[in-house]
């Protein structure tokens, strides 16, 4: 007969609720942070070979004394770099929302009328490649004043993803969708409003997410020329000071305002996601 004793097995039910949410988020956590270190490791390998690259710690002591008064002002051309992120982005929203006000709406124009997609599909195609900064001296002459020439960069190259991807939108909806509205003799509005839109949403969120990417990528190019207040100004100014830390600072600075912005587009997105369904 056997005697021995026998350990009872480990009843899974009895395991804290807490514990598979934990290691969910440490595996989550894990892979950024062992990608972060490597980029931090290649960082100061790179700052080995080319000294006048500022190593991540003498970055990182710029940053916090630059970020110990953020928005100090002692001039028009002497402002925190809190007061030049805060006027960038103003450009990026009045930019961003003037090409909203016109991109949604002509994309609803071209996506239901055929005649008018005819007619101007070959003008947007024209003119959708052409780089950024090649409007800029078209809104210097336009304006005469260079914080207006910005925004007028930002929402020529901002409003062909909103106009592309809602006519595009439009387009695909299901012709049974429209064939109900005819049945019932909906008018105009309410099957733009009831059919068109609930249909063409995702299309246009996504025309929405690509142009604040693109807003925010023109307004640094864009700033580094006209100048006054503001992050892609400010950059270049301090490239004119060979302040080297503080151009890595801006690069940073830049691509956190950046993931911000799709962040906060992603999360609008998934939230209209629900409200549909």
């Amino acid at each position: 007969m056997d005697t021995s004793q026998h350990s009872p097995p480990v009843d899974a039910s009895r395991q804290p609720v807490w514990l598979p949410r934990l290691e969910a988020a440490a595996r989550a956590v894990a892979g950024p942070v062992f990608g972060f270190a490597i980029f931090i490791l290649v960082w100061q390998l790179i700052t080995i070979l080319v000294p006048e690259i500022p190593s991540p710690g003498v970055t990182w002591d710029a940053a916090a004394a630059l970020f110990s008064d953020p928005f100090y002002d002692n001039g028009p051309n002497d402002k925190g770099i809190g007061w030049n992120v805060l006027a960038s982005l103003r450009r990026v929203g009045l930019g961003f929302g003037l090409a909203a006000l016109v991109g949604i709406p002509a994309g609803f124009i071209i996506g239901r009328y055929a005649v008018v997609n005819a007619m101007l599909s070959p003008v947007i195609n024209l003119l959708r490649p052409v780089s950024p900064l090649a409007w800029l001296p078209l809104g210097l002459l336009l304006f005469r004043a260079a914080d207006p020439a910005a925004i007028w960069a930002i929402f020529i190259c901002s409003i062909w993803p909103m106009v592309i991807n809602t006519a595009a939108g439009v387009a695909r909806v299901p012709q049974d969708y429209l064939n109900v509205a005819r049945v019932l003799n909906l008018p105009e509005w309410q099957v733009l409003t009831r059919v068109l839109l609930p249909s063409a949403l995702p299309y246009i969120l996504t025309g929405v997410r690509l142009s604040i990417g693109t807003a925010w990528l023109v307004i640094v190019a864009a700033e580094m020329l006209t100048g006054g207040t503001g992050i892609g100004f400010w950059l270049w100014d301090e490239w004119n000071n060979l302040k080297v830390e503080h151009i890595v600072i801006a690069i940073f600075v830049i691509g956190i305002v950046g993931l911000v912005l799709e962040f906060c587009m992603v999360r609008l997105a998934r939230r209209f996601a629900y409200a549909e369904e």
